[in-house]
């Protein structure tokens, strides 16, 4: 049976659930899908690629609906976003921190967080540094209780406010 790179994705996802990122292998998720790990290369190059494809996905996920009426409501939703596909599948919070930091995914939110301080007047200096740090912020909190979170999220964001009004 010939699977489309969606069912490969869907797939690694119940693998990462099942197994963890640890035992997480081309080998495991072919023999899962009933195939040889040769076929995986017709969708992916190699782990790099599905991880990233994967992680991506689970950002995707993770959208929701928003009216967006500020910048800083855009980078608290973004964040939030981001914090929920960190913890909606077992290890997905190393998945997506290792994909992006190698640069091969998951991009999306710091590129969004960017461009929401952009639009709020800032530098480009100011808007990648801004993003980068509210993007670590979550990375390194993502356990945290909801009100710690909510309460670390407020004080980075008044530092980026009182970086913008000089």
């Amino acid at each position: 049976m010939r699977h489309r790179r969606t069912d490969v994705i869907d797939r690694a996802i119940v693998v990462l659930d099942e197994q963890g990122l640890d035992e997480w292998s081309m080998r495991r998720l072919a023999a899962d899908l009933g195939v040889q790990p040769s076929a995986l290369y017709h969708h992916f190059s190699g782990k790099d690629e599905l991880m990233a494809a994967v992680a991506d996905e689970l950002l995707r996920r993770g959208r929701r609906p928003a009216e967006i009426v500020t910048w800083e409501s855009e980078l608290r939703l973004v964040s939030v976003e981001l914090r929920d596909a960190m913890r909606s599948h077992r290890d997905a919070a190393e998945l997506i921190a290792a994909v992006h930091t190698r640069g091969v995914g998951a991009q999306e939110p710091l590129r969004r967080m960017a461009g929401a301080l952009q639009r709020a007047g800032a530098d480009d200096e100011l808007a990648r540094v801004g993003a980068s740090t509210l993007l670590h912020f979550v990375f390194a909190h993502v356990s945290d209780d909801d009100r710690d979170f909510a309460l670390g999220l407020d004080i980075v964001l008044d530092g980026l406010t009182a970086r913008l009004v000089r």
